[in-house]
C-alpha cells in the first residue's frame, strides 16, 4: 500500500508543491461520498489561478507607467521622449506601438499645462481635509507624477490630509473617526467563518446519507401502508434518526474546527509599525493605520498601506507580492510611489500613508488570497488515498452484498414456488438489503481520515498557540515530527537578546563596564578628542533611535545590539538629538548580514564630510590602517598594535562576549551621495564586547534533541570563538564535531561538503547563503529533515528551502516571518524542541487513529460480506453500522487524533524523510485485531445461541443484539488499545485526556441507551446483565490479546 501511495498521492510535498500535484490528486479521488467536507481544508485552485491574474494585471500596469516614470516629475521633455522611445526599441513591435502612444499621450498632456480644475467632494472639505481617498488613490495606484505635482507634492498633500510630516497625525478620538468615515479603515475583505447550520447542510450532502435517506422515506411509506402508524414507520424513522444523528455530531465537530482556524488565522495577522502620532514614536497595528500616519520602516518591513515617500536612505522595495516582479525598485524623492504588501529589501525611510485596505490592489489580492486557503498536508493527501483504496474495495464488497443477499432471496421463493407473487414485506426485506449495501459504503469509505489530519492539526495548532509557537502553514506540524537536523542562530534564539556593553577597548585601554560608576570613570579616562568621535559614531552609525514615549520617559527603539550601543552612549555623557543636529546624514549603508556591517557619512559644518563604520570586529579592523593612542592623537597601525587589538576581539569572543568595531575616515569637503563608502583607510575608534547570556533552559533542551536522534547545529554571524564558547556553554560542541568558518565552508567542493556537513556544529561568520548551501546539502545529499531558524530578510531563501523554516517573533522581519512556515513567539530554542514533540505527537496521533479505524473497517466489510454469503443475512443493520460509522470516524478522531505529546515521543529516534506513514507495527496490531474481532463475530453468529443458551422466537434478534453489542465494545476497548501501538501499559495518562474519557464514556452510555431503550428503531432488544457482562467481557479480551501482539517482534 506504501509504494501505491508515494507512486500516486506523493508528489504533494510538505511545501511548495506544483498546482499539477494538487490538482492530480483530487482526480484520483473519485469514492468520495461528501466532496464539499472532504476537501473543505484544502487549497482552492481557482482562488489562486484568479489571484495570479491580478498580479499579472499589476504586472501590465507597471509596464505601462514606464513611460512616465521615464519622464520623470516633470514631465515629458525631451530627454525623456527620448529615453522612453529609446526603451521601446529594446522590447517587441506590439510594445514599441503602445509605448508610442503612451508617450504621446504624455507630452500632449505636458503641452496643455499643468493646471488642475480639480475640487474635492463637500463631506471630504467638512471634515477638515482637501482631497479624496479616490484622488489619492489614483495618484499612488497609478504613479501619476503629473497628479502629484498639481497637488504641490508630497508636503502639500500631506497638508491636505491635515496631518505633520514631522509630528504626525492628532489622534483625538474625533479626529481619527473622521478620517476612518472619509478614507476607510485598513482591513481586507475576508470571508467570514460559516455558521453552524452551514455545516450541517454540508454534512448532509453526503452522498450515502442522501441514499439512505431515500430509502427511509420508501421504508416508512411501504411500511406506514403495510403495518400502519406507528409500527410500521419504525424502521424507517430508525434510519432518520441515525442520519440526524450523524449529520449533527459532524457538523459540530467541523464547526469547532473551522473556529480554531479562524483563531489562528486572527494571530497570524496581528503586525505592528512604528508611527508618529502626536509627536510621539509608537507602535501600532497596521489594522489601526490612516490616511495621514507617519510610519517608520526598515529593512524587512512590508510596506502597511499605499503611501509616498518623505525621506530615507538607499530604500530598495521588492514588489514581488504584488506584481510577481523579482527586480526590486528604487524609491526615492523623483520616484517616491510606496505600495501595500510590498517588501523593504534595504534601506529605511519615513512614509506618508494615502490609501488603506480595500481601495489599494494589495487589498483587492488579499481578499481573493484569503479565499485560496492552505496547501493540503502530505499526510492529508495520502490519508486520501488509503480513503481511496479501502472506498473502492468497500463498493466492491457492497455490490457482492447486495448481489448475494438478493440472490438469497430469490433463491427462497424459487423453493417456495412464489417467486411470482411479491408482497410488501419482501419490498421492504430488499430495501433493507440495499440499505445495508449503502451503509457498508458509509463504514467502507473512511472519510474521516483526511479530514482526522485536519481535527488533530487544529487541535495541535491551538495548543503550540499557548506553548509561543505561531504555525502558518498546516503542513509544518506534521513535518516537524520527522525532523532530523536543526540549525539555530545564536542570537536571541539560544541566547537570552538582552545585551548589555560590558567591555571596551578604547584608545588602548581595556574596562569592565559593569556599573554606571565604572562607564563614568571610564570617561574621564580617554582624552575628549575620543570621546566626542565616539558618542559621534554611536548615535549617527545606528539604525535605533532614542524617543521620549507617551509618557515623556526616554525610549530607546531598535535591535538588542542597537540599544547597548545606544545605552552605552548616554552613560558617556552622550545626547542623541545634540549629535544628530551637530550634523547632516549624507548616505546610510544599512547592516546586513552578508556585509556584517553598516556605514554612514556625515557632513559636518567646519569639518567636512566623515565616515563611520560599525560592525564585526576582524572585518571592520581589517579595513582601519591607523587608530586613536592614549594621548587622544591618530596614530598609524603597526604591527604590535594590531596584535593587541586582534587579541582582544578574541579574549572578548572566548568569553561569550559579541565583538563590534566602530571607525571611522576623514572624506575632505567633496563627497557625492551616489559614491560608495570607502572600504579602507579608516581609523579604528574601539572596540566593544556585548554581553548575551544563555536562554535558561536550552542546554536541557539540546539534551533533548540529542536523546530524540535530532542533531543541533549553531549558525550564526559571530566571531568564531563567540560561537565555540557558547555553543560549549549549550551542550551543542562536542569533542566529536566542529565548528567551520562561513568563508571556510563555502570554499569547499561538493565531495568535501558531503563528508564536512554531518561533523559540522558550529558555523561562525555565516552568510544568508551559507546556511542556505548547508540545508540545501543537508536536505539533498543526506537526506535529513531540515529545520532552521531565521530572523532576517536575507534568510529568507533557506528558510524557504528548509522542510520547515522557523522565524522569530520578536527579533525576525515581516519578510523571514512570510517565508516561515512556524513563527516562534519568544524567540526561544526551547519553543523549538516543544514545536517538535507536536509534530511528533501528531504524526503519531494520527497512525493511532489509521490503526483504529482500518480495523473496523477491515471486520465491518468481512463480516457483512461473509455473513450475506454463508447465511445469506446481513447481522449489523443499517442503524446499528451508522452507530459504528460515528465511534469510528468523528468520535474515534476526536478521542485518538487529539492526544496531548507526552515526554516519550523525544526518547525515540525521528522518523525522517523515508519513514513508511503505515508502519508493520500498525500492520500487525490491524491484522491481529481483525482477525480476533472477525472470530469473535463468527463464533457468535454460529455457536451464539447455544453459548448464551436463546431460544424462543425473539432468539434471532437478541444474537443479533448481542452481536451488534460485542462489536461495538471491541471497537471501545480497540480505541483504548490504539493509545499506544508498542507499549503494553495503554492506561497511562489516560485520565488526564479529557476528551478521550468524554468520547469512551459517551459511546458506552448511548450504547447502553440503543440497546436498552431504541430496541424498535434500532433492531435490538434489551439484554440481561449476563448478557451484559458477556459481550463487554468478548470485547475486554481484545485487551490481552492486543498485549500479546505487541510483544511479537516486527522491523
Amino acid at each position: 500500500m506504501e509504494s501505491y501511495l508515494n507512486e500516486n498521492f506523493g508528489d504533494v510535498k510538505a511545501k511548495n508543491s506544483s498546482e499539477e500535484a494538487l490538482q492530480r490528486w483530487r482526480k484520483l479521488c473519485w469514492v468520495v461520498k461528501n466532496p464539499k467536507r472532504r476537501f473543505r481544508f484544502t487549497a482552492n485552485l481557482s482562488k489562486r489561478f484568479e489571484a495570479q491574474a491580478i498580479r499579472r494585471s499589476n504586472q501590465m500596469k507597471k509596464k505601462e507607467e514606464v513611460p512616465a516614470r521615464v519622464g520623470g516629475v516633470n514631465g515629458i521633455d525631451n530627454g525623456g521622449t527620448e529615453r522612453a522611445l529609446c526603451f521601446a526599441q529594446e522590447q517587441g513591435p506590439a510594445e514599441k506601438f503602445r509605448v508610442a502612444v503612451l508617450v504621446s499621450q504624455a507630452a500632449l498632456q505636458f503641452i496643455h499645462g499643468l493646471s488642475s480644475d480639480y475640487t474635492p467632494p463637500e463631506e471630504v472639505t467638512a471634515a477638515g481635509f482637501q482631497i479624496c481617498a479616490d484622488e489619492l488613490g489614483s495618484i499612488v495606484e497609478g504613479h501619476d507624477f503629473k497628479k502629484l505635482k498639481i497637488h504641490g507634492g508630497v508636503q502639500s498633500i500631506a497638508g491636505k490630509l491635515s496631518t505633520s510630516i514631522t509630528s504626525g497625525i492628532s489622534t483625538a478620538d474625533d479626529a481619527l473617526n473622521r478620517r476612518k468615515e472619509i478614507y476607510g479603515i485598513n482591513k481586507f475583505t475576508e470571508t467570514k467563518v460559516p455558521g453552524f447550520w452551514v455545516f450541517v447542510w454540508e454534512a448532509l450532502h453526503d452522498m450515502t446519507l442522501m441514499i439512505l435517506a431515500v430509502c427511509a422515506f420508501v421504508s416508512l411509506l411501504v411500511g406506514i401502508i403495510m403495518e400502519g402508524w406507528p409500527q410500521g414507520a419504525h424502521d424507517g424513522l430508525g434510519i432518520v434518526a441515525s442520519i440526524l444523528l450523524v449529520v449533527f455530531v459532524t457538523a459540530t465537530s467541523d464547526y469547532r474546527q473551522s473556529l480554531q482556524f479562524k483563531d489562528l488565522d486572527t494571530e497570524k495577522k496581528k503586525i505592528t509599525v512604528q508611527v508618529t502620532r502626536d509627536g510621539q514614536r509608537q507602535k501600532i497595528s497596521i489594522y489601526d493605520l490612516v490616511p495621514g500616519d507617519i510610519v517608520h520602516l526598515a529593512i524587512g518591513d512590508q510596506v502597511p498601506a499605499d503611501g509616498l515617500f518623505i525621506s530615507g536612505f538607499s530604500l530598495l522595495i521588492n514588489e514581488s507580492s504584488l506584481t510577481g516582479e523579482s527586480e526590486p525598485v528604487h524609491v526615492n524623492a523623483e520616484n517616491p510611489f510606496l505600495l501595500s504588501g510590498t517588501k523593504v529589501q534595504d534601506g529605511s525611510c519615513k512614509m506618508l500613508v494615502t490609501t488603506v485596505g480595500m481601495r489599494t490592489q494589495w487589498g483587492k489580492l488579499m481578499a481573493t488570497l484569503s479565499e485560496g486557503g492552505d496547501d493540503e498536508t502530505p499526510l492529508q493527501v495520502k490519508l486520501n488515498g488509503v480513503a481511496t483504496i479501502i472506498g473502492k474495495l468497500g463498493l466492491f464488497f457492497a455490490a457482492v452484498t447486495f448481489a448475494v443477499l438478493v440472490q438469497g432471496l430469490f433463491s427462497r421463493k424459487l423453493q417456495e414456488g412464489s417467486h411470482w407473487s411479491w408482497s410488501g414485506d419482501e419490498a421492504l426485506e430488499i430495501l433493507e438489503f440495499f440499505a445495508v449495501a449503502v451503509t457498508i459504503v458509509v463504514v467502507a469509505v473512511p472519510e474521516g481520515l483526511p479530514l482526522a489530519v485536519t481535527l488533530s492539526l487544529a487541535f495541535a495548532m491551538k495548543k503550540m498557540m499557548h506553548d509561543k509557537a505561531l504555525v502558518r502553514h498546516l503542513a509544518a506540524c506534521e513535518t516537524m515530527g520527522s525532523a532530523t537536523t536543526i540549525c539555530s542562530d545564536k542570537t536571541g534564539t539560544l541566547t537570552t537578546n538582552h545585551m548589555t556593553l560590558v567591555k571596551a577597548c578604547i584608545c588602548g585601554k581595556i574596562k569592565e563596564l559593569s556599573s554606571t560608576e565604572e562607564t563614568s570613570s571610564f570617561c574621564s579616562e580617554i582624552p575628549d578628542f575620543a570621546v566626542r568621535i565616539l558618542l559621534q559614531s554611536i548615535f549617527n552609525n545606528t539604525g535605533g533611535e532614542i524617543v521620549r514615549n507617551k509618557d515623556d520617559k526616554i525610549e530607546i527603539l531598535g535591535t538588542p545590539t542597537e540599544a547597548a550601543l545606544l545605552e552605552f552612549g548616554l552613560l558617556l555623557g552622550g545626547d542623541f538629538q545634540a549629535e544628530r543636529q551637530a550634523s547632516k546624514i549624507v548616505k546610510v549603508e544599512p547592516f546586513n548580514s552578508a556585509k556584517k556591517q553598516m556605514g554612514v557619512v556625515l557632513e559636518i559644518p567646519g569639518v567636512g564630510f566623515q565616515a563611520h563604520s560599525k560592525g564585526a570586529s576582524e572585518i571592520v579592523l581589517a579595513a582601519c590602517d591607523k587608530f586613536i593612542d592614549s594621548n587622544g592623537d591618530v596614530v598609524a597601525l603597526d604591527e604590535a598594535s594590531i596584535n593587541h587589538l586582534k587579541d582582544t576581539i578574541d579574549n572578548f569572543a572566548s568569553e561569550a562576549l559579541r565583538t563590534l568595531c566602530l571607525a571611522y575616515m576623514e572624506l575632505g569637503s567633496e563627497f557625492s551621495a551616489e559614491s560608495p563608502l570607502p572600504s579602507k583607510g579608516y581609523t579604528c575608534i574601539a572596540i566593544v564586547g556585548i554581553k548575551d547570556p544563555v536562554r535558561p533552559g536550552v542546554k536541557e533542551s539540546v539534551a533533548i534533541c540529542k536523546s530524540a536522534g535530532i542533531s543541533v547545529r549553531m549558525v550564526t554571524g559571530d566571531n568564531i570563538n563567540t560561537a565555540k564558547a557558547i555553543a560549549k556553554e549549550c551542550g551543542i560542541l562536542t569533542d566529536e564535531g566542529i565548528a567551520i568558518e562561513g568563508p571556510v565552508f563555502r570554499e569547499k567542493s561538493e565531495e568535501e561538503l558531503q563528508e564536512l556537513i554531518p561533523k559540522i556544529q558550529v558555523m561562525a561568520r555565516s552568510s544568508p547563503m551559507d546556511k542556505h548551501i548547508l540545508v540545501k546539502h543537508s536536505r539533498t545529499g543526506l537526506e535529513e529533515v531540515v529545520a532552521v531558524t531565521g530572523d532576517g530578510t536575507n534568510d529568507a531563501p533557506a528558510l524557504h528551502e528548509a522542510d520547515i523554516g522557523l522565524a522569530m517573533g520578536i527579533s525576525g522581519t515581516e519578510v523571514a516571518k512570510e517565508s516561515a512556515d512556524v513563527i516562534i513567539m519568544d524567540d526561544n530554542f526551547s519553543t523549538i524542541v516543544t514545536v517538535c514533540k507536536w509534530g511528533r505527537s501528531i504524526y503519531v496521533n494520527i497512525q493511532k487513529f489509521v490503526q483504529f479505524q482500518l480495523t473496523v473497517n477491515i471486520v465491518a466489510l468481512i463480516v457483512n460480506f461473509s455473513s450475506a454469503c454463508l447465511t445469506g443475512k446481513a447481522p449489523l443493520t443499517a442503524v446499528q453500522l451508522l452507530w459504528v460509522n460515528m465511534i469510528m470516524d468523528t468520535l474515534g478522531a476526536l478521542a485518538l487524533a487529539t492526544e496531548p505529546p507526552n515526554d516519550d515521543l523525544m526518547k525515540r529516534s525521528p522518523v525522517g524523510r523515508k519513514g513508511n506513514f503505515i508502519s508493520n507495527v500498525m500492520w500487525r496490531n490491524i491484522i491481529g485485531q481483525s482477525l480476533y474481532q472477525f472470530v469473535i463475530i463468527w463464533f457468535l453468529q454460529t455457536r451464539g445461541k447455544a453459548f448464551f443458551h436463546l431460544d424462543g422466537e425473539d432468539s434471532d434478534l437478541i444474537l443479533n443484539t448481542l452481536i451488534f453489542n460485542s462489536f461495538v465494545f471491541c471497537q471501545v476497548f480497540n480505541e483504548i488499545n490504539s493509545r499506544e501501538m508498542e507499549k503494553i501499559n495503554v492506561f497511562k495518562g489516560m485520565l488526564r485526556n479529557h476528551v478521550f474519557v468524554a468520547v469512551i464514556a459517551c459511546t458506552v452510555i448511548f450504547q447502553i441507551i440503543i440497546i436498552q431503550f431504541l430496541g424498535t428503531f434500532a433492531n435490538t432488544y434489551p439484554l440481561t446483565m449476563q448478557q451484559w457482562v458477556g459481550s463487554i467481557l468478548l470485547g475486554f479480551l481484545g485487551m490481552p490479546i492486543a498485549a500479546a501482539l505487541k510483544m511479537i517482534p516486527v522491523e
